[in-house]
């Protein structure tokens, strides 16, 4: 219909990313979902009276068929939400080369394939109604060098230079884009309530609606970056900053219980 403010979010078949589909179709969005799971997102998209399209992010030939064919739908993007994730618990040295790999290509490049095939749609958005957004959902992982989360980390700390030097890219064309940092997040495939080891870490444990809500608040109030919740992450970020070497013989006490791996 004219008029509708469209939203395509990936990863939505579960955690975040249903949890940021249900808040924005709450709010008035049309929303179109993105994962590999049909019947999750059938479910979802009945429920919510959104689209969906089964896509993985990882494979760039799928992302931009999925792309054209919403875009003949939908001209105008005006919201992407670049959410899919894995995790990748464990070292360098102790997880599986198929892990590295997995993680970084669903993680990083999965939101560097999204946004170019989706750059028509928001560029057309932005030109008609403007601006239009993109929100990466990053990790405070992003910031810190988490040892027990090697690969997690580090595809982490490169989706987070990606948003921000995209965010210069794309500046003077009406495109915003907001990166979002939360920390532990309890979802279907993150558990850090079962598996951190610090008890007091489990405290500061979110939920996806938490996150969800934070998201949407970023859009709103035009914020480029967002740390959820604030404390305890954002003073652990600018630690990590200031003294890497202290703070990487600290995180090892803040880490998973044994075992823990993916």
């Amino acid at each position: 219909m004219a008029g509708e403010r469209i939203a395509v979010v990936t990863g939505a078949s579960s955690g975040i990313g249903e949890a940021t589909a249900r808040e924005l179709a709450r709010l008035g969005w049309h929303c179109v979902l993105l994962a590999r799971r049909a019947d999750r997102l059938e479910a979802l998209a009945n429920e919510i009276g959104a689209e969906w399209e089964t896509c993985d992010v990882r494979d760039r030939t799928q992302v931009d068929e999925v792309a054209e064919r919403v875009l003949a739908r939908h001209s105008a993007v005006a919201l992407l939400v670049n959410n899919a994730g894995v995790p990748g618990r464990g070292t360098f040295v102790s997880t599986s080369p198929e892990t590295v790999e997995r993680v970084i290509e669903t993680n990083y490049l999965g939101g560097v394939w999204c946004t170019r095939a989706f750059m028509p749609g928001l560029r057309s958005a932005a030109a008609a109604n403007g601006p239009a957004h993109i929100v990466n959902v990053v990790s405070v992982a992003g910031t810190i060098a988490f040892a027990p989360a090697g690969p997690y980390a580090a595809a982490k700390h490169a989706q987070l230079a990606f948003s921000r030097s995209l965010r210069a890219t794309l500046r003077s064309e009406g495109i915003q884009v907001h990166t979002l940092l939360p920390g532990f997040v309890e979802t279907e495939g993150f558990t850090p309530r079962s598996n951190l080891r610090s008890g007091i870490m489990r405290r500061f444990v979110l939920d996806a609606d938490d996150v969800a809500r934070a998201l949407v608040k970023a859009v709103e109030k035009g914020r480029n970056e967002m740390t959820v919740p604030w404390f305890p992450y954002r003073p652990v970020s600018i630690f990590q900053a200031l003294f890497p070497g202290v703070l990487a013989r600290l995180v090892g006490s803040y880490g998973y219980r044994p075992g823990t791996q993916d």
